[in-house]
């Protein structure tokens, strides 16, 4: 079992509507760049950059470098968080 204050991290991590959004988007569409990331949301790429460093933080999304782009997927933690959300619709 986690510790509290693991929990806590992750908790903050997808605690965000947007960063809920790039989840569910990871699910559909993993292995997304930040500029994919940031015009399939209509976000702002700063503002995108900082969701997804967050949900990095919380080791919700993985990053991966592909040549000179960085990728993004969902890691373990992060699927069973969209699962847990999922409880709650």
């Amino acid at each position: 079992m986690k510790k509290p204050r693991q929990l806590e991290r992750i908790i903050k991590g997808f605690a965000n509507h947007r960063r809920i959004e790039i989840l569910m988007l990871l699910e559909k569409m993993p292995e997304l760049s930040l500029i994919e990331i940031s015009d399939e949301l209509c976000i702002n790429f700063k503002t995108g950059s900082e969701h997804i460093r967050r949900l990095a933080i919380a080791s919700l999304v993985m990053k991966r470098n592909a040549g000179s782009s960085v990728r993004h997927a969902l890691t373990k933690d992060g699927k069973l968080i969209l699962k847990f959300l999922r409880t709650l619709e």
